[in-house]
């Protein structure tokens, strides 16, 4: 025994599978069922194939609409000049509000890494710059002559 729903979604009623099927049949639909765990299990009288079409376009369409997260790397010299340093922030802010990661790297040439500190000051100083609207994912590390840091988007903005 299943539970028979009409192509338009009315209940047609409680009968056997056969039933079902030879009702369906007439329509030249097919019976789909819908619910194996209810009971009696809950059949459907629809076109599958136009079913299964319409299921795929709407999984394209959301893919569509989902945005992967890219790393986007911000490149400076421990000695920046201050107005080269908004602009790199405000590119940091673009791709934080885009929803991707921003990765601050730190670059220093031939014994600047003696002054370590200059990169950090310059790090620690975008992080509070962006501080609302970024949260700091990977803290500051040094890799060779680089000083990197990664900052994610708030995920309230």
């Amino acid at each position: 025994m299943v539970r028979v729903v009409g192509e338009d979604g009315a209940q047609i009623g409680v009968m056997t599978v056969s039933e079902a099927l030879k009702l369906a049949r007439e329509q030249d639909l097919d019976l789909v069922e819908v619910a194996a765990q209810a009971r009696p299990p809950v059949c459907r009288i629809m076109d599958y194939g136009r079913y299964k079409y319409e299921q795929s376009k709407r999984v394209r369409k959301a893919k569509q609409k989902a945005h992967q997260a890219q790393l986007k790397e911000i490149k400076m010299r421990p000695k920046i000049g201050d107005h080269d340093f908004l602009v790199k922030l405000k590119h940091a802010r673009e791709f934080l509000g885009k929803h991707d990661k921003v990765k601050f790297s730190v670059r220093f040439r031939g014994r600047e890494i003696v002054h370590r500190e200059f990169g950090e000051v310059l790090l620690n100083r975008a992080a509070e710059e962006l501080a609302e609207v970024a949260v700091l994912e990977v803290p500051i590390r040094r890799e060779g002559f680089l000083l990197t840091m990664v900052l994610a988007p708030k995920s309230g903005s």
